[in-house]
């Protein structure tokens, strides 16, 4: 067999209806730069580097359920996030767009949809 060759992880890309909306909510919760701005693209990464986030516009966006259920929109990603203090943390996510999802399946981890309503969950540092 050959080589592997180099594979790096540089983007994970997130449909929604709007792309400049819902990256502008990730650019003021995660304080990251947005570093390409099309008209149905946008692309984030953190200032220290790394992989980044890009969000597309889709025009049959249909927004996910969770926890899922039969015969509506799966979820097909979410993003955990670490923070230091999972109150203020959230209620900053709430202040920005998110809300909080009404099942809670951990004590340590906080379930937000954003305002596209993907799933994000807010976990302790």
């Amino acid at each position: 067999m050959a080589e592997r060759p180099r594979f790096s992880l540089a983007t994970v890309a997130v449909d929604c209806a709007d792309a400049h909306a819902l990256a502008d909510f990730y650019q003021r919760l995660l304080g990251w730069e947005v570093k390409i701005s099309e008209p149905d693209w946008v692309l984030l990464r953190p200032p220290e580097g790394g992989t980044g986030l890009s969000f597309q516009s889709e025009p049959g966006y249909r927004r996910p359920t969770w926890p899922e259920r039969a015969e509506e929109q799966q979820k097909m990603l979410h993003l955990d996030i670490r923070v230091d203090d999972l109150d203020e943390a959230g209620a900053y996510a709430v202040a920005l767009g998110a809300t909080r999802a009404e099942v809670q399946p951990q004590d340590d981890v906080h379930v937000f949809f954003d305002p596209a309503g993907h799933p994000f969950c807010l976990f302790l540092n």
